[in-house]
């Protein structure tokens, strides 16, 4: 940062600093910045604001902003490097509320700010009314990390949306969509917003469309299918690699001669595999089920041809292979990201002996948690009742122990969608989707924070404040 000098002070200290001064972002020693203006930015977001202002020659320069009253609370925009003209967007406000802010510039150690200005945020969208009931019992039996944090939300109906909340039920975040739905979206290690848009005609789960946004609500990178070697519809899954290449469960088509089960010898048998394009939308690696099994040994396959494996969620290890869930089996897998074999499969008649009483239907939102574990929502649809699991499996001895088990409350259930992530070692995030209900739990299942939701929630991401700011963060 750079250190302060009152304007006092460079009366006082001569010719030298004068000449500092000069060729400083502002016309002349003591003026101010050039053509200064506050505006919408272009999609009316009321909890974003673009300051827009130029400067003599090429600077640095950022913004400090705090509600009105509350300069404590300082808010700082990140660093704008070497530029003349600035377009800096303020993020993390409250709806409704009057804010001061002022520029700061910067050459040599010597930092120059500008007059204080004052604006009003708009309120809340009518669009966004009412999606959202908390129940907010003891705010003090609450875990600070969930408290230091938001969640990721959104909308996969016409018009859609994508939101983060926090644990009070203020909406902290949004971007607003008009003729397409959010089937699904996800927070990068990029401070970016990923997701998967369709509208209404397409099935639930299934997109037409990758969208990422940043915090600011620029457009990082859209394609539509049909647009380079996006061809197939996505479903269920989008992640950013390491290699900043889209990562996306893909539906994949086979005609299959099935006669010898009683179809037809051209049958369509659907299933899945995973794709993945770089940032000009080119095919860099694929795989599909199909590469796996031959649907022929299937017993099952001419009753499940239309939707036989049914892949629901995709995780990447930490070695850089792939962790794929599949609903319709009950199977778990592990794909190799080179050879594109089958590592494991964990799950109903997979490589592991499940422990006795930990067995589970279907796995939702399957990822290596931060205790390095492998962890799930199971629907749990022959018991009609859902449960969160965590196992630690070893893939050379094709051992298991069990490291979590939580039981919903009895009459919790959800037969499909869902999610459930650890807050810290103690509690536990879940989306029970078909009841429109998010709960925090501890890991006796015990209720310690609710949340309905108007819409049907498919997930529910949590991220710390520690990963969003200085875009998202405390107020």
């Amino acid at each position: 940062m750079f250190s302060t000098i009152n304007h006092s002070r460079i009366f006082a200290i001569g010719m030298m600093i004068i000449a500092i001064c000069v060729n400083s972002c502002t016309e002349g020693a003591f003026s101010t910045f050039k053509n200064i203006s506050l505006n919408e930015t272009a999609d009316g977001n009321s909890l974003r604001v673009a300051v827009q202002f130029s400067c003599a020659k090429s600077e640095d320069a950022y913004i400090e902003y705090w509600i009105n009253g509350q300069k404590d609370k300082l808010n700082t925009t990140p660093v704008s490097t070497q530029r003349s003209d600035f377009k800096i967007v303020l993020t993390n406000l409250k709806f409704n509320s009057t804010y001061q802010y002022r520029i700061v510039s910067g050459n040599g150690g010597v930092r120059f700010e500008s007059d204080i200005y004052t604006f009003k945020t708009k309120d809340v969208p009518d669009q966004l009314l009412g999606l959202y009931h908390v129940n907010l019992q003891n705010e003090q039996k609450l875990p600070t990390e969930f408290k230091d944090g938001s969640m990721l939300v959104y909308n996969r109906e016409t018009p859609g949306f994508i939101g983060m909340m926090d644990f009070q039920g203020t909406l902290r975040w949004y971007q607003r969509f008009n003729n397409t739905g959010v089937k699904v979206a996800h927070f990068t290690q990029n401070k970016t917003i990923l997701s998967i848009l369709a509208p209404m005609d397409y099935p639930t789960s299934y997109g037409n469309e990758i969208l990422e946004l940043s915090l600011t609500g620029d457009t990082i990178f859209h394609l539509k299918k049909g647009v380079m070697d996006f061809k197939q519809t996505i479903h269920h899954e989008i992640l950013l690699n390491a290699k900043n290449q889209y990562v996306t469960l893909s539906a994949e088509e086979k005609l299959v001669d099935l006669r010898a089960v009683g179809g037809k010898e051209a049958d369509t048998v659907k299933g899945d595999g995973i794709l993945i394009l770089d940032k000009s939308g080119k095919k860099i690696w694929s795989w599909s089920v199909f590469d796996a099994l031959d649907p022929l040994k299937e017993k099952n396959i001419l009753k499940e041809a239309k939707d036989w494996m049914h892949a629901n969620s995709l995780f990447i290890d930490t070695d850089g292979n792939y962790i794929i869930s599949f609903y319709n089996n009950g199977q778990i897998w592990k794909v190799n990201a080179t050879n594109k074999k089958v590592m494991w499969k964990f799950g109903k008649g997979g490589d592991f002996a499940l422990p006795k009483g930990a067995e589970f239907d279907q796995g939702h939102a399957v990822h290596i948690n931060k205790q390095h574990n492998l962890m799930l929502f199971d629907n749990g649809t022959s018991k009609k009742r859902s449960q969160i699991l965590a196992f630690d499996l070893n893939p050379v001895s094709k051992q298991v122990s069990l490291k979590l088990q939580t039981q919903l409350q009895e009459g919790t259930f959800t037969d499909r969608m869902g999610s459930a992530y650890l807050i810290n070692d103690d509690t536990i995030l879940t989306c029970v989707s078909k009841q429109n209900q998010v709960f925090l739990t501890d890991k006796n299942g015990k209720v310690l924070w609710s949340m309905m939701c108007a819409n049907t929630p498919y997930r529910v991401e949590f991220i710390p404040f520690s990963k969003s700011k200085p875009y998202v963060g405390a107020l």
